[in-house]
């Protein structure tokens, strides 16, 4: 059992963290809070959200008479974040910045400045998981490794987040809100003076692009580029766009002048073409088949992969989704995923995150796509010869629209705070 006596909270200026501070300090814990700035540069309004946040997170530690540090990731954040998100929207990827940042800065450079430079046993953050340890380390056993677990709050649960994190930090990490509704959390909060922090509004974007239009964001770092927007079933030229990093698979193009609304089917970023069809139900957009490169395991590759079998399990790509039973097998590149519904607009770039009975095993990120309901529905009209690998799926084209998932939004997502 490992015996910890100081504790460093990453405050946020939020309340899931402000009340996992609050927790920890009424268990007897010595506590010091850090406020991580990861993002320094203001919006055409001049407005920068960290400075806003700090403040919220001196009140915190204030109220709960404990000392703050701000902490600088800026650089860390800038290289091994942003660099590497501008250059995924470049090549036609949509990549997931929380992911990376969590991976990359807090469980990483956080993690090593509280344990080297401030001295914690552990540290602890407001995200909405569990672990094999215990949301106090109680359960602490570094022999046997830790597992990672969905929050009790599904709607909350943000071990999506986390599908990057590795042992050592998440051995040392304790996640007091894992048992706890967000209803609960804001009882607490406004039980204990933090009424301000309890009503502050979530944040739910990106930090760094805030309340601004994505386009122009991304425009001051990637060039425009004039392309086209090509309609699949035309096979014709239907509008122009400045660049295929400024869109997402299943995003609406609003072109105007046409009789029905478009949607980003596929992106061709070596000849800037954007391919559309029309309504957010084509069959393009759907696929069951996804691709991925080699897959990061949390606590260890699962045993039925290790044997060279099929894992069942279940899938997402989107934190917003549920989980949906899959089936995986591993090769030397990656992993192959099938689910047993076809998902709308899978997004290379995007992790296909995987769980298991309540545990999250890990995740990939997405490489490409298999074959679409449009490819299946071609081949299956124009009595092409269809190979006998994809002629279980042509079988399968003609299912209703239930085989869909547009409709499994969870109704309130999680910030990744």
């Amino acid at each position: 059992m490992l015996n910890i006596r100081k504790v460093v909270v990453g405050i946020s200026g939020g309340v899931d963290s402000a009340v996992a501070a609050l927790l920890l300090k009424q268990r007897g814990y010595d506590i010091q809070g850090v406020f991580m700035q990861n993002w320094d540069i203001t919006d055409e309004k001049g407005y920068c959200s960290a400075n806003a946040d700090y403040k919220d997170a001196l009140f915190v530690c204030d109220r709960l008479n404990i000392k703050l540090t701000h902490v600088n990731f800026v650089k860390h954040y800038w290289n091994e974040v942003f660099c590497n998100l501008i250059r995924e929207y470049e090549s036609g990827n949509t990549p997931n910045p929380d992911i990376l940042c969590n991976r990359n800065v807090k469980f990483n450079y956080f993690y090593k400045y509280a344990i080297n430079e401030l001295g914690a046993d552990a540290i602890a953050t407001g995200h909405y998981a569990k672990t094999s340890f215990g949301p106090f380390l109680e359960n602490y056993d570094p022999r046997r490794g830790v597992r990672l677990y969905c929050a009790r709050d599904a709607l909350k649960d943000q071990t999506f987040f986390l599908c990057q994190v590795k042992q050592d930090a998440l051995q040392r990490t304790m996640f007091p809100l894992g048992d706890l509704m967000k209803s609960q959390v804001k009882q607490i909060a406004l039980s204990n003076g933090l009424e301000k922090i309890a009503r502050k509004k979530e944040s739910m974007g990106i930090c760094f692009i805030g309340n601004r239009n994505f386009k122009d964001f991304i425009r001051e770092y990637v060039e425009d580029k004039r392309g086209d927007f090509v309609d699949v079933d035309g096979a014709t030229v239907i509008g122009h766009h400045n660049g295929v990093h400024q869109w997402t698979l299943g995003q609406r193009t609003r072109i105007s002048g046409l009789y029905s609304p478009c949607f980003v089917a596929k992106k061709d970023p070596q000849n800037n073409v954007i391919y559309t069809v029309k309504g957010t139900k084509h069959p393009l957009l759907h696929t069951n088949l996804i691709f991925t490169s080699r897959p990061f395991w949390i606590h260890s590759t699962p045993e039925d992969l290790r044997n060279g079998d099929i894992l069942e399990c279940e899938f997402k790509f989107q934190h917003t989704k549920r989980w949906v039973p899959c089936r995986v097998c591993q090769t030397e590149r990656g992993l192959v995923i099938k689910v047993n519904k076809y998902k709308r607009a899978v997004t290379p770039g995007q992790y296909a995150v995987l769980a298991k009975d309540g545990e999250c095993l890990g995740s990939a990120p997405i490489a490409n796509t298999g074959v679409s309901r449009f490819s299946l529905f071609y081949l299956n009209n124009t009595n092409a010869n269809v190979s006998s690998v994809l002629k279980k799926y042509v079988s399968k084209t003609n299912e209703d629209e239930s085989e869909l998932t547009d409709g499994e939004d969870l109704q309130v997502g999680a910030v990744n705070r």
